[in-house]
């Protein structure tokens, strides 16, 4: 029995496979499985007998049949052209994000099931004018090509699910701060930019207004709530799949704030600020609080504060 992870050679997909078989090996999973099945356009760093990893993409219908097989009991779909490539690419992002999620969909459909099915989704999804505290029968508004597609990709889970051909739980993650590595296509790369540049020695741009909000989580955080959505029981759920996942509400000035506490008056002293109209017109749409309360009675966790973000960053990557 396999376990397929989409997007499986990044950040979040390679962690997520290594939590899945952690939770395997300490007896903890309600899932039964033996092989997990990582699908990108890079290889997965987990080095693990149970990984293998597939090259290709999720808009290769074909590979997508051959991949998810009567023996799949989970899809975890994390592979998407993120914000700002969307908004530069609109036909790559409805190639990718529309067409390859449906045609994954499809392929879940067509095997024996219905199959654990977790979608990762955005806060870009909303938009327009928003309440301070966004409670989840809120209607979303993309003002971005990726919240709409992430919005469809939502409705098509939902949809799935509700006909039976899937058993899907769809998780609007918060920004994810602090993400090691490099920078990458999302608008929101700066949520991390701005403290991970400077704990390392390397100036930084803030590209919104101090007072943005922003909706965080930190990385650990975020992965152990997707694979605790992938191990809840469908019934729990309810009719409606989607989750919004609990998060930090944290303005700009006070991630500043986190990054001086931590790596002191010199790392802050790197980080400039440098309006971004095309950055900002993004994020600024997006809602910086939420109602959770279904979520945390679910089982779903938040982040103490921003601090402890911070400084599990630096004790991970910069201590040592």
């Amino acid at each position: 029995m396999k376990i397929i992870v989409t997007g499986g050679g990044g950040f979040l997909g390679s962690r997520v496979i290594q939590l899945l078989l952690d939770r395997k090996d300490a007896g903890a999973s309600p899932v039964d499985f033996d092989a997990i099945v990582s699908l990108d356009l890079a290889p997965c760093p987990v080095a693990d007998d149970r990984v293998s990893s597939v090259t290709g993409s999720i808009d290769d219908a074909a590979l997508l049949n051959e991949l998810v097989t009567d023996d799949t009991v989970g899809i975890f779909h994390l592979a998407a052209v993120l914000s700002g490539g969307s908004e530069e690419d609109f036909d790559l992002a409805m190639n990718v994000n529309v067409d390859g999620t449906r045609a994954l969909l499809e392929a879940a459909r067509r095997v024996k099931g219905p199959v654990r099915f977790v979608f990762t989704s955005s806060l870009a999804v909303f938009g327009g004018t928003m309440p301070a505290v966004v409670p989840e029968s809120h209607g979303t508004q993309p003002e971005s090509t990726y919240g709409t597609v992430k919005s469809i990709g939502e409705l098509l889970v939902n949809e799935y699910s509700r006909k039976g051909f899937i058993d899907g739980r769809v998780c609007r993650l918060p920004t994810i701060s602090v993400r090691p590595g490099k920078p990458n296509s999302a608008a929101s790369s700066f949520a991390s930019g701005i403290i991970r540049e400077p704990m390392n020695g390397v100036a930084s741009t803030c590209p919104v207004p101090l007072d943005t909000v922003m909706w965080l989580s930190s990385p650990q955080a975020a992965v152990a709530n997707l694979v605790h959505a992938f191990e809840l029981d469908g019934a729990s759920l309810g009719d409606w799949r989607v989750l919004n996942i609990p998060g930090l509400s944290v303005t700009v000035a006070q991630m500043l704030d986190a990054l001086t506490q931590v790596g002191g008056s010199a790392a802050r002293e790197l980080v400039s600020l440098s309006h971004d109209p095309k950055i900002d017109a993004i994020v600024g749409s997006w809602p910086g609080n939420f109602d959770v309360t279904r979520t945390k009675a679910l089982g779903f966790a938040a982040d103490n504060d921003f601090v402890q973000i911070v400084q599990q960053y630096h004790d991970d990557f910069i201590a040592g």
